[in-house]
């Protein structure tokens, strides 16, 4: 049966088309609504859930479906090129429960991760803080021994997505002890915790409804919540998270901008100078600049693909191609959907086409911690043989 198939059977990139083709219309259509009105995507969520796809990256014994990178690249894509809010929300849960499954807490560890794979409770990463900015690698924070195995953790996080709906954040702190910033922790911790505030909403120029804002942490943590040992933090953001959050932001950047391209070229192709009795598409000019933009995101899109076989299957330059890619592809983003701007004109301007939504929402890919400037600085000292941190 489908439900059997959903639970146990390791995803394909056949299946994840057909459960995508089951969810992004309804998701396309709420996308203008959830920008205008800047309203986290509850309705696209509860599909993406409905249709297995929030435990995705999850393994099939929690109900997961056993995706890998190149099933992730292709999803995110979809979801983005539909509702760019929708598909940030999406990538947060799918990083956060990616490094939960890679080390569960030992307190009902088994059970979240069953919970995250239905899509009844949402995740997000907490890990950026107020002191040290898009360094999200280094928390000032750091947590205070209690009593009886638990660790005290007051903390400034900055634009946590989904703060205000998701169910748990997986939130990082510097271990009790730690002599330097590379000796942290990862926590997860439930939103509804009395010691947790959402400090404001969300009012941006793009991604709209993705409901990320600064939370203060100012709770009290058991040792079991803790992912993978003491100080193993640094390593889980390194080697899980970061592959994984940086392939699915690329994907996420690449999907606005083929949405907007898409949009583009439609609108040439259909729009007419009737005084001439001929379509934009008859200018030379225009047809260039859709074809620049074509080669731009098809050469993305062949980068975003190789470096997702290399995080299923790491080698020598599986670090410098994850730190390129994101970097590259937020690049890339801007200049496409500048394309389509520029080509849709007046029509791209307005909210009629859709593609200044997706303009707007491509500038956030770039400045998301890691940023592209960290990210190229960081590509640069790997490819001079020197030390990242």
């Amino acid at each position: 049966s489908d439900d059997h198939e959903r639970n146990t059977t390791p995803m394909s990139s056949t299946l994840v088309a057909n459960r995508l083709a089951e969810v992004l219309p309804a998701i396309a259509e709420g996308a203008d609504g959830v920008d205008h009105d800047g309203r986290f995507p509850v309705a696209q969520i509860k599909g993406l859930a409905d249709s297995g796809l929030m435990g995705l990256l999850l393994p099939t014994e929690v109900g997961g479906l056993g995706g890998g990178p190149v099933e992730l690249v292709e999803a995110l894509s979809a979801v983005a090129s539909a509702c760019g809010s929708t598909s940030m929300v999406y990538l947060m849960h799918l990083s956060a429960s990616a490094v939960i499954s890679a080390a569960p807490p030992s307190d009902g560890g088994v059970d979240l991760l069953a919970e995250l794979a239905a899509g009844t409770k949402l995740s997000t990463l907490a890990f950026s803080e107020k002191g040290s900015r898009s360094h999200f690698w280094a928390p000032v924070s750091k947590g205070i021994r209690g009593p009886a195995g638990t660790v005290a953790i007051g903390a400034d996080k900055s634009w946590v997505t989904s703060a205000s709906t998701a169910d748990v954040y997986v939130a990082s702190t510097l271990a009790p002890d730690a002599t330097g910033m590379t000796e942290s922790d990862l926590y997860v911790i439930d939103r509804r915790d009395p010691g947790v505030a959402v400090l404001g909403s969300f009012d941006g120029v793009g991604l709209r409804g993705n409901d990320s804002a600064p939370v203060r942490l100012d709770v009290e943590v058991a040792d079991g919540s803790r992912l993978g040992d003491e100080k193993a933090g640094f390593g889980l953001m390194m080697q899980v998270v970061l592959p994984w959050f940086s392939v699915g932001n690329a994907s996420v950047s690449l999907g606005l901008a083929r949405g907007a391209l898409e949009q583009a070229i439609a609108h040439a192709s259909g729009a007419r100078l009737e005084h001439l009795d001929s379509s934009l598409a008859d200018l030379p000019t225009i047809r260039a600049y859709l074809a620049k933009a074509w080669a731009d995101l098809a050469a993305h899109e062949a980068l975003l693909k190789e470096t997702a076989g290399r995080v299923a299957a790491p080698d020598d330059g599986t670090v410098l191609a994850v730190l390129a890619t994101k970097a590259a592809c937020n690049e890339a983003a801007l200049r496409i959907t500048d394309t389509a701007m520029r080509v849709a004109g007046g029509a791209g301007f307005s909210r009629q086409l859709g593609i200044e939504r997706l303009a707007r929402d491509a500038r956030a890919g770039f400045v998301m911690a890691p940023t592209s400037d960290a990210l190229f600085d960081f590509a640069g000292r790997a490819l001079c043989g020197m030390e990242l941190f």
